[in-house]
């Protein structure tokens, strides 16, 4: 682990800057394996491990023009809060959404909690019907644009 990336500020910043390089394996070397995840607007629990893999390289390979930009960040102890806005454009199916190339810009907060130079937490929010009306799902019942 390098030294400068130690507090909750640092490695959010690290785990962004890694994501918006589209390197979910950058961005995963700073959690621990166990640490929790949760992306509560998709209902996904889990690990970094397992789930958190996942959702990371899903985020990056469904939005290749992947831009995360960070309006703020608040540190409390071990936490990080950090407000964003995610953007790209949708190149493959994402959270059960089919593919329309459309472009997104979604408002979201993410909470990081670390523990010995690593993320150990990690819980995301956003409007889950704004991302479906960016990427044009017409029915929520069925979350396609068929049918």
């Amino acid at each position: 682990m390098n030294a400068a990336v130690q507090g909750p500020r640092e490695l959010a910043l690290a785990f962004f800057e890694a994501l918006n390089r589209r390197d979910a394996e950058a961005a995963l070397a700073l959690m621990a394996a166990e640490a929790f995840v949760e992306i509560v607007p998709a209902g996904l629990k889990g690990t970094a491990a397992k789930e958190g893999r996942r959702f990371l390289q899903d985020l990056v390979a469904s939005f290749p023009d992947l831009l995360i930009r960070i309006r703020s960040m608040m540190t409390a102890g071990e936490l990080a809060v950090v407000e964003l806005k995610l953007e790209g454009t949708q190149a493959a199916d994402f959270l059960g959404v089919l593919n329309q190339e459309k472009h997104v810009d979604v408002d979201q907060a993410w909470m990081l909690w670390t523990a010995r130079g690593q993320i150990g937490g990690l819980r995301a929010y956003w409007c889950q019907n704004q991302l479906y009306r960016r990427l044009a799902v017409k029915r929520l019942d069925r979350i396609s644009i068929l049918g």
